[in-house]
């Protein structure tokens, strides 16, 4: 009879949903930024109220947040130093000296963490194998970190030069510096990113060291403050990859928490096709503050092992700090139901990055706020019903909306308030729109056949303008669509991933080698998965990254889970070469194949399920009432019936242009749009 709860911290709401026994209760709160757990805690209370239970049928938390997302983005962080090796305090400053705009002569580049004057060097050096060419100078370690002390600096990254290979210089270095500096934060490259190519290394561990400080200690206040209202059950963190870790591994490694909400909606989204049975999928989540798109293919979302975060242009590859770390690979961008709208310098409506928060948020939620948003836009167009927002827990107050759209676009644009807000909701839906395009011309992929997956508390209410933006017919929103990142978090295995470098050369390969650290790294990963697997049968998978000699970039290529022998190394070429074919339409014959690095990742198996069945046709029900609702697409104002979810039973449909609305969420269905409830109780959208 025990319940498992999940808390998603967004940067306008804070989700929770509680699952017991097939039984689902949800509830949205508004995040507090000053302090994110004390929103957290009231979402909390409010939960098991609408539940019926205690704090003590809880067994289990899992909590997802992009805090530290946010700290970097807004610069936000401690006050973080770098020690490294002589000569190469730079390297964060020149990174690979590209220009992700190579003809704009006023280019912006993406300033690093750590300003120059706390990036300092120390005498050492190690070779690319490891070898030591010059001992550490322990003394020159205990200047600089004086140094540092003494500017006020209150987190530290140390990063060496082939410390990947080996780590001992910068253990000694950190050593070092907890005898005169015993409080301080520290970071090390060998643990944080241990893997070739030095700016990425060091831009993953400074990252890490920028935000550890503030997430360990929002995590202890957390638990603190779940431990003081009686909920004493094991609390495991979302990872950016789509896994579960502990409180511990996550305060120690904070980087890899950065997209957790967003990862937590991608394994919701690969959840709900593996129920329908949906093999392409686009994964949309809208929330308050940002919008996510993903691709599920085959059931699972694409990933990587490579991110950036805090681009400075938009969807711009290159234009952001890179990070070296497990994640989903998704396209995030600001425009989220508190994105800020204005008119910029070309007479443009211009729609985000920039969010009103919870705090004030947008104008119609009566708290303040001045700017218009998307969801001052969405309500004037008549796509909310005011009384009944987010549940019920608030009321909007049009009027201020009006205001406000008319204040900031309205009036510079000569536009009546709620012909401003057409021009708002068409301009986010084409950012967003765009976004999608982009993230599948990055994929090599297309969106014939496949199915948008809508949710977040402004997914469905987007979805089917977005679906006809981009060419798709087809439309789900799951059940709990309002807070579906949280519900993900409730799907997700329990799971790490180990990433270490090795450099070998197939035709030498040292299996012994190769064996002795495919298992230290089965040991780690397994040594954090026991911690919250509770007994459950694990999978472990691994790969090699691998490429001919002489090229800059890898691919991916699954090894066996064993210990290797001399024998292996024929079959491993075989299928390099054919999964290279694959990428580039040939092999390349004679060349020798290089490997570079290793992962090993451990994790619970997931459920099997079986696609749902179809259902028989169901009468609709019946309306309750009619809102005035004007047409994104034509401008026209007309009545849309309005339907209530929760009066909908499988196998009933009702034809659009309607909507339907539930507590924390609407789904819009446009004109010639259907809107049928499956046997799950998803709403399945379809144009004709």
């Amino acid at each position: 009879m025990s319940a498992r709860l999940a808390v998603d911290i967004g940067g306008t709401f804070t989700d929770l949903a509680l699952e017991r026994d097939g039984q689902r209760w949800t509830t949205k709160v508004l995040t507090t930024p000053h302090a994110p757990e004390e929103g957290v805690l009231a979402g909390v209370v409010a939960v098991l109220a609408r539940a019926g239970m205690v704090a003590a049928d809880v067994s289990l938390l899992i909590h997802g947040t992009t805090l530290a997302t946010n700290a970097i983005i807004e610069r936000k962080g401690a006050k973080t130093g770098l020690i490294t090796t002589e000569g190469f305090r730079d390297v964060l400053a020149l990174g690979n000296e590209s220009r992700y705009d190579q003809y704009d002569l006023n280019i912006t580049l993406p300033q690093p963490l750590v300003p120059r004057r706390w990036r300092v060097g120390v005498p050492e050096r190690l070779d690319n194998e490891g070898k030591v060419l010059l001992p550490l100078d322990a003394q020159a370690v205990v200047r600089q970190a004086l140094f540092l002390k003494s500017e006020g600096v209150e987190a530290l990254a140390i990063g060496f030069l082939h410390a990947f290979v080996n780590s001992a210089h910068e253990r000694q270095a950190a050593e070092v510096v907890r005898e005169v500096w015993p409080d301080v934060a520290i970071s090390l490259s060998s643990e944080v990113s241990p893997e070739m190519r030095e700016w990425e290394r060091f831009s993953t561990t400074v990252a890490n060291a920028y935000v550890q400080p503030l997430m360990s200690n929002y995590l202890l206040r957390l638990r603190d403050g779940l431990r003081a209202s009686g909920l004493t059950c094991p609390l495991f963190l979302m990872l950016s990859g789509g896994g579960l870790t502990t409180l511990e591994t996550a305060a120690r490694f904070p980087i890899r928490l950065v997209e957790s909400g967003p990862a937590g909606g991608a394994i919701f989204s690969a959840f709900c096709a593996r129920q329908r049975g949906f093999d392409r999928v686009l994964s949309f989540d809208m929330g308050g503050t940002t919008a996510k798109v993903c691709l599920v293919d085959d059931f699972a979302p694409h990933a990587s092992r490579s991110f950036e975060v805090a681009r400075v242009g938009r969807f711009r590859k290159g234009s952001g700090l890179p990070l070296r770390i497990p994640v989903i690979e998704m396209v995030e961008i600001g425009a989220g139901g508190g994105s800020l709208a204005h008119v910029d310098g070309m007479g443009r409506i211009t729609v985000g990055p920039e969010s009103a928060g919870a705090m004030p948020g947008p104008a119609c939620y009566g708290r303040g706020g001045q700017k218009p948003a998307v969801t001052d836009a969405n309500c004037l167009l008549g796509r909310y019903d005011s009384a009944r927002f987010a549940g019920g827990t608030m009321s909007l107050d049009e009027g201020a909306a009006r205001t406000a759209m008319a204040d900031a676009i309205g009036v510079p644009l000569g536009l009546e308030p709620e012909m401003a807000a057409l021009g708002v909701v068409e301009m986010v839906d084409e950012n967003m729109a765009n976004a999608a395009r982009v993230h599948a011309i990055e994929s090599g992929t297309g969106y014939d056949g496949r199915v948008v997956i809508a949710f977040g508390g402004g997914g469905p209410v987007h979805g089917c303008r977005v679906a006809e933006k981009i060419g798709v017919k087809r439309v789900l929103v799951p059940s709990g669509a309002g807070v579906g990142s949280a519900i993900g978090f409730l799907r997700a295995p329990v799971g790490y991933e180990v990433v270490r470098s090795l450099y070998q050369r197939l035709s030498r390969l040292d299996v012994a080698g190769v064996n002795t650290l495919l298992g230290s790294m089965r040991d780690e990963a397994r040594g954090v998965v026991s911690l919250g697997a509770f007994g459950a049968e694990v999978i472990e998978k691994r790969i090699a990254f691998m490429r001919y000699v002489g090229q800059g970039h890898e691919i991916a290529l699954p090894l066996p889970v064993r210990d290797l022998d001399a024998s292996d190394a024929a079959a491993i070429r075989v299928a390099y070469e054919a999964e290279y074919a694959r990428f580039y339409d040939r092999a390349v014959p004679g060349s020798d194949i290089e490997i570079l690095s290793f992962a090993v990742t451990v994790a619970t198996i997931t459920e099997a399920l079986e696609p749902v069945a179809e259902v028989v046709d169901a009468p609709a029900p019946k309306p309750t009432g009619s809102q005035q609702v004007r047409d994104t697409v034509t401008g026209i104002v007309g009545p849309w019936a309005v339907y209530d979810r929760s009066d909908m039973v499988p196998g009933a449909r009702v034809m659009g242009p309607c909507i339907v609305a539930e507590a924390e969420t609407s789904t819009l269905v446009g004109p010639g749009w259907t809107c049928r409830m499956d046997g799950l109780g998803y709403l399945d959208l379809e144009h004709a």
